[in-house]
């Protein structure tokens, strides 16, 4: 069979399943399965797909179908022109976390701490835009790190970037250490909120990761609180947030005492970061 015939029934199979944009889904998929890249496979959908080659696309076509998210069937997810390891012990890094990333890349920074890491993609994408920059980054998830250092060590920033097992800032236990720039995305979702998630979110990544079980707030109040002891003077907090949580992050930095407090929109209009500064 063709690439093009096997691509439309591929893609087919995707809009019966209900799954969003499974033209671009099915093209990513036969890219990974031919080892091409996603930009050039028009250039091979005219020959025959290898015989062997054609019942792991259409397995993993239907893994999709079962909503499963295409991160998890190549292992992968491109962020800020890089390509990170994803598995489902760590949340897929979005299009819209990128713009925490700008935030931070707007000042001049030497070190980072990068609270509840994940995969590492916001820390290390910091590290590697930031030539001579050191950073931290913290999990309390130990699979989750593991998925971290993978990362870390392929972009191979080892030198420039630890990695430590623990809870918000209890990880640098107990040391007042002091950052010019503290940075996270947190869970954000609030309890109730859950259930009407994508089966690709709420099925598939990692509950720890997306809700603090309760208002959503949880976690900016412990963030927004030990900023102080853990910035440098001057030196500021960023975080991503839900689109309706702006006003109250931004109350509870103004709490905390830092300053000069903004809230930025992603590419969609929608508000996705607050930052705030400590004085000094």
């Amino acid at each position: 069979m063709r690439g093009a015939e096997l691509l439309a029934q591929a893609t087919a199979r995707l809009v019966a399943a209900g799954v969003p944009d499974p033209g671009r889904d099915a093209r990513r998929l036969m890219a990974h399965v031919l080892k091409v890249p996603p930009g050039r496979l028009t250039l091979f959908l005219s020959e025959p797909v290898a015989a062997d080659l054609q019942p792991i696309y259409l397995t993993l076509v239907e893994r999709r179908a079962e909503r499963v998210p295409v991160s998890h069937l190549t292992g992968r997810r491109s962020f800020y022109g890089r390509a990170f390891l994803v598995t489902p012990e760590v949340l897929d890094p979005r299009p819209e976390t990128e713009t925490l990333i700008e935030a931070a890349l707007a000042e001049p920074f030497a070190s980072v701490l990068d609270l509840g890491t994940g995969s590492g993609c916001i820390l290390l994408t910091l590290l590697a835009e930031r030539t001579g920059a050191v950073g931290v980054g913290t999990d309390i998830s130990a699979p989750a790190l593991n998925v971290a250092f993978w990362n870390r060590n392929a972009l191979q920033l080892e030198g420039r970037a630890a990695l430590v097992e623990g809870d918000w800032y209890a990880a640098l236990d107990g040391q007042a250490e002091r950052f010019d720039l503290i940075v996270s995305n947190p869970p954000y979702i609030a309890a109730h909120e859950m259930a009407g998630l994508a089966p690709e979110v709420r099925d598939h990544e990692p509950a720890l990761a997306l809700s603090d079980g309760a208002d959503g707030l949880s976690a900016y109040r412990i963030l927004c609180a030990g900023a102080p002891r853990h910035l440098s003077p001057g030196g500021r907090l960023i975080v991503e947030i839900g689109a309706t949580q702006g006003g109250a992050v931004a109350a509870l930095m103004a709490a905390a005492g830092l300053a000069q407090i903004a809230v930025l929109p992603d590419l969609d209009g929608r508000d996705r970061v607050v930052l705030g500064r400590l004085s000094g």
